[in-house]
């Protein structure tokens, strides 16, 4: 019987298990994907190789990657970028860390208070959650990103709208600032050359900015694990869980079984006690624990649910899908901006009860799939009656023939900007199980809906709004052309298909991040967080939620003290992770 058996790697179920290792539990962590034990030999810059949802080393899909990915039926035009394996989609993300504003929590009573979605707040206080967010901040470590060329054109035109600097962590109205990010700071030669001899660890620490963030981070090359230079789980909370008995008292070391894809949570007398999973032989494992922890993601955890038959009275696992109303803009201009060259997304815009603005820097094959990815049709041609407007942009859809090439033939002479809304939370959003696709060896697959066309009007308010403001940025900073390209559902940013709320007629979670109809069952990963965390990109939010849910399982049934307001955090760089990675060839 282990303690607790945590379902899914990405970026909730490493810092359950972490948290809990390092206070002593038996913890188990199965992922139904691959480990990347070494990144630099596994991996590539070829982005097609690393992106490819069919084929890529970056997919949903077995390790072997010879074999198809997992089925999953879209009714709708959507493309997905999520990531099976140690790590999961944090492997694609930026490292961006900004703290969700206040308005999207329950007792919130701000001037702004009716612009959120005020009938899924979080059910409980920003103020109580700040420490949470503080202890995340402090693990991974967050820092102020580092500032450079593309940076001080988005700071211009920022400074063209009127909006303030912001320089605090917690939201404060509309306001420009750097991205809080967990990406290390640069050191010794990094950032200092291109010559790839010399920036090998240990003279070079930290990022190296080689504009590759979206492929999975191996730099700075000969680093150990923990020490690279990108904070997603892979480097950060896994090497930390795996090592738990070496930087905590009393900690035990996390085991991990990789290639172990979950088919049932067992149940016995009302109440989660152990999983099945299958591992490529076809073989089914059978785990006893006294917790199960779900983390496989807001596509994977209903599915997991409805098909190993658990109670669903309000019917509500897997709806409320919300996964930020992506959009993008980006300005032609006719000096270098160097769009492709460093870390992927350093600055940012704010809009409370809005959402966000990012620049973005992709490398030139993901930046020609930005300007390509449309639901309004090609630019001048068609607009696909999707009923949005340019909002100010000299063209709207994606960009085709000459005008792409004269675009992308100074791919450094762009600005871009991702326009992250605020979402509401609908409860026709959701996933279920297919009855068109075939059921593949682990059972019915899961089936995602998202109603693109049928979006509230706070919503599209929300996008319409940051699009423009977007626009008028770039031609603040000096556009000399700006494009919008009305992105069809890209589900990159996915959350709350098992939300937590105050409402139990629309919830899954109580505040605890238990499930309701299962005791002794916890989810912890974006599907739990309670609504689109006002906008904001949501890991940090999401693990922080996952340390609170870490202490609360804890507390609730291993009888155990709270400590998040009583101790401070092993830094991720603490040299006794450091000395057990390299002993252990973690």
């Amino acid at each position: 019987m282990r303690d607790v058996v945590v379902v899914g790697s990405g970026g909730g179920g490493p810092v359950v298990a972490k948290e809990l290792a390092g206070r002593g539990l038996d913890v188990l962590v199965l992922e139904a994907g691959a480990r990347h034990l070494r990144p630099e030999q596994e991996w590539t810059r070829l982005e097609d190789d690393a992106n490819n949802p069919i084929t890529g080393v970056l997919r949903v899909g077995p390790s072997r990657r010879s074999e198809a990915p997992w089925l999953r039926d879209f009714p709708q035009n959507s493309f997905v970028w999520q990531i099976a394996g140690v790590g999961g989609t944090t492997l694609h993300y930026f490292g961006n860390c900004p703290r969700p504003p206040a308005g999207v929590f329950a007792g919130y009573d701000g001037p702004d208070k009716a612009e959120y979605d005020t009938a899924h707040l979080f059910p409980f206080g920003y103020d109580e959650f700040r420490p949470y967010l503080e202890w995340v901040e402090q693990t991974l470590p967050v820092q102020t990103a580092p500032m450079g060329t593309k940076e001080s054109f988005f700071f211009r035109g920022a400074e063209g709208l009127g909006l303030a600097h912001q320089t605090t962590k917690d939201v404060h109205g509309p306001a420009y600032r750097a991205q809080e990010n967990c990406i290390l700071q640069p050191q010794g030669t990094a950032g200092r050359t291109n010559d790839r001899l010399q920036l090998l660890y240990p003279d070079a620490q930290g990022c190296t900015f080689c504009g590759h963030c979206f492929q999975g981070c191996v730099e700075p090359r000969q680093a150990p694990r923990n020490l690279k230079a990108r904070r997603s789980t892979d480097n950060s909370y896994v090497p930390m869980m795996l090592t738990a008995d070496a930087w905590s008292q009393g900690g035990k070391a996390a085991e991990l079984i990789t290639d172990a894809y979950v088919v049932k949570v067992l149940m016995s007398n009302g109440e989660a006690r152990g999983v099945v999973y299958r591992t490529p032989d076809g073989a089914l494992h059978t785990v006893e624990a006294k917790v199960v922890v779900l983390s496989g993601g807001c596509v994977e955890n209903p599915r997991l649910w409805f098909n190993s038959g658990l109670p669903n009275p309000n019917d509500w696992v897997g709806r409320g899908l919300t996964e930020h109303h992506l959009d993008w803009v980006f300005g032609e201009f006719d000096s270098y901006v160097g769009s492709s060259r460093g870390a992927g997304s350093n600055v940012r815009c704010d809009f409370p009860g809005y959402g966000g603005v990012e620049n973005v820097c992709l490398p030139p094959a993901l930046q020609s799939f930005a300007m390509t990815f449309s639901d309004s049709g090609i630019s001048g041609v068609y607009d696909n009656d999707s009923g949005v407007g340019p909002q100010g942009a000299d063209t709207l859809g994606r960009l085709v023939g000459n005008d792409l090439k004269g675009a992308l033939s100074k791919v450094d002479n762009l600005l871009t900007a991702l326009v992250v809304t605020d979402d509401d939370v609908q409860a026709d959003n959701r996933v279920t199980l297919s009855s068109v696709l075939p059921s593949d060896e682990h059972g019915r697959v899961a089936r995602v809906e998202i109603q693109h066309r049928k979006r509230t009007a706070r919503t599209r308010r929300n996008r319409d709004f940051l699009a423009a403001r977007s626009v008028e940025l770039m031609r603040a900073a000096g556009a000399r052309a700006v494009h919008r390209m009305d992105w069809a559902p890209l589900l990159l940013h996915v959350q709350s298909s098992m939300r937590m709320g105050l409402d139990p007629a629309t919830s899954v979670l109580d505040s605890d991040g238990q499930a309701r109809f299962v005791p002794r069952l916890f989810i912890a990963d974006n599907s739990a967080l309670a609504n689109s965390a006002g906008g904001a990109n949501p890991t940090l939010t999401s693990q922080a939620l996952a340390t609170r849910t870490a202490e609360k399982i804890f507390q609730t049934w291993f009888g155990g003290d709270p400590w998040v307001a009583a101790e401070s955090p092993t830094s991720s760089i603490d040299d006794r992770v450091t000395a057990a990675v390299l002993d252990r060839g973690l």
